[in-house]
């Protein structure tokens, strides 16, 4: 099976590894940093672990070829499938660059707010720690931002990216993401993303950038059973 059939359960075990809570049956990223969980594998045991790790008022997510039914004891709150796009080289974009800057712990509050707005995915106050994240301000605002968030051997997820509605329409997007891409690669590593699998304007301009389709992967969203 390629590492990224799993992503949450192998970054788990690795890149995200210090972060990881649970035990050999189930694994979930410390909540402060995401939702996402795995079980080790699909016997009874390992789900009722995974139960287990679902916060009371919260949820957890499941990304991967484990996530395709979901468990008995667990409440579905919503599913989909994504697209998981790879990108082994970087097309070249128009040579524009915005002034970007990284971001970090003094960020964290503005982050927030913005992937609140814009919702690229679950963000939580510490999701801006799991990886490196800059971003484009515009009069001190921050506008745009792009980062890293599964970590493992080979291969870093590509996250987090999204610009204020009032600046859309400026390439700030694709530029940082370039710039955390070339990162990856720089290190040997390759970058990979997720996107819905059902938005093809959004597949479309992660293509120009480079990524290539490796996989479709279901996606879950549990809760405690009522």
């Amino acid at each position: 099976m390629h590492p990224l059939d799993r992503p949450v359960w192998n970054a788990l075990n690795s890149g995200w590894s210090t972060l990881a809570e649970g035990d050999a049956h189930a694994l979930r990223l410390e909540p402060g940093h995401g939702p996402f969980a795995a079980p080790a594998d699909s016997r009874p045991t390992a789900l009722a672990a995974l139960a287990d790790l679902i916060p009371a008022e919260g949820e957890i997510w499941m990304v991967g070829r484990e996530a395709d039914i979901a468990p008995a004891n667990m409440t579905l709150s919503r599913s989909a499938m994504l697209a998981q796009m790879v990108a082994p080289s970087i097309r070249a974009g128009d040579g524009t660059e915005p002034d970007w800057t990284p971001l970090g712990d003094e960020d964290a509050a503005e982050m927030l707010e913005l992937a609140l707005l814009t919702k690229p995915g679950p963000f939580r106050a510490s999701t801006h720690r799991l990886g490196r994240f800059i971003g484009v301000r515009d009069g001190g605002k921050l506008v745009a931002m792009a980062g890293e968030r599964m970590r493992m051997p080979g291969f870093t997820e590509v996250s987090g990216v999204c610009t204020h509605p009032d600046w859309r329409g400026r390439g700030y997007a694709g530029a940082l993401m370039r710039v955390v891409m070339q990162a990856m690669l720089d290190r040997g590593e390759t970058p990979f993303l997720h996107a819905y699998a059902s938005h093809d304007k959004t597949i479309a301009l992660y293509r120009t950038l480079g990524f290539e389709m490796r996989a479709t992967l279901p996606m879950l969203v549990l809760t405690q059973r009522d």
